[in-house]
């Protein structure tokens, strides 16, 4: 049972792709939308980044709707969730331990990306609490390379732990 439980979790119907790309040139700096990017080994290039683990972070593109329910924030777009990476068809948080490849660059689904304080001033009382649950994931570079709007997100089979 459990080897099937597994085999459906790693099974998805097709592959995502990148509907928005964002840039955080400096810790507090407003996000600068991007049609591409080149992800190195420590970010994207140009993003105020944490290497290592934190390096990228992704947000589901579906969830954008129920945050702005939420929140009550029907004008919230990609920007003021300060992720990197918008990624639509596919599911993030099934991806979770999994190397994926986002356009020319593969990473690695580290985990949660838990929402900041700076959603309350983003989305407005109650920002925080429409995140959690919502706030997308962080992932390591593996291989650097372009990502591009509309590039495919596709998970990759890892070798046995």
């Amino acid at each position: 049972m459990q080897g099937r439980l597994a085999e459906m979790i790693a099974r998805h119907a097709g592959p995502g792709r990148i509907v928005w790309i964002g840039l955080r040139p400096a810790r507090r700096a407003d996000v600068v939308a991007a049609e591409e990017a080149q992800i190195a080994l420590d970010g994207l290039q140009g993003d105020h980044a944490r290497p290592g683990a934190r390096a990228v972070t992704l947000i589901q593109a579906e969830h954008l709707e129920a945050i702005r329910a939420l929140a009550r924030a029907p004008g919230a777009g990609f920007a003021d969730l300060r992720r990197n990476l918008a990624v639509a068809g596919i599911n993030l948080a099934a991806l979770r331990g999994r190397s994926i490849r986002v356009g020319g660059a593969v990473l690695r689904v580290t985990g949660p990306c838990a929402p900041c304080s700076r959603m309350e001033a983003a989305l407005g009382p109650g920002g925080h609490s429409a995140m959690r649950g919502h706030g997308g994931m962080t992932a390591e570079v593996l291989v650097a390379g372009p990502a591009r709007l509309g590039d495919a997100v596709t998970p990759l089979e890892d070798p046995p732990a």
